[in-house]
């Protein structure tokens, strides 16, 4: 039963994909950050300087902690999928922890984004490891983002 749900969600993924397109300016929306042990939850937003270069900006709370984080992202669509893209750049994070040092991150990511034809939403999932650039911290390579975005044109 698992086998056929996940087939009839990956047809209708790709029957989606045909019908996407690509052309938003930029997307307000809520966002994840998901570390090893913390979970962050708040606001991400990004914007097309041209077609393939964006800026994105993530702002995330969790319990004591809030992280800010700053990423350019080089976008190129898939062949033969209008919609889907796959995107890979690289930016800073400052995690500020209440009643502790606050910490600095280097952030390579490495995702997708789609767009689906007629609806003003944007999906976007994509790996973010962080390198500890600070005395405190440490290295996170099973650190992920998602987010759920509204486009704007």
């Amino acid at each position: 039963m698992k086998k056929l749900l996940f087939v009839m969600a990956f047809a209708m993924l790709c029957s989606l994909a045909a019908k996407a397109q690509t052309n938003y300016k930029a997307a307000l929306g809520l966002g994840i950050d998901l570390y090893d042990e913390a979970t962050f939850y708040g606001a991400t937003g990004k914007y097309f300087f041209s077609d393939h270069h964006v800026g994105q900006a993530d702002l995330g709370f969790e319990d004591n902690a809030t992280i800010v984080t700053f990423l350019y992202s080089y976008h190129k669509e898939f062949v033969g999928a209008r919609g889907l893209r796959w995107y890979a750049g690289a930016g800073p994070s400052i995690i500020f922890i209440k009643d502790f040092d606050n910490i600095f991150a280097l952030r390579p990511h490495a995702g997708i984004d789609f767009k689906v034809d007629g609806v003003p939403l944007v999906l976007n999932f994509d790996w973010r490891p962080a390198i500890a650039l600070s005395d405190v911290g440490e290295n996170e390579v099973a650190a992920f983002g998602f987010g759920l975005q509204f486009a704007i044109n």
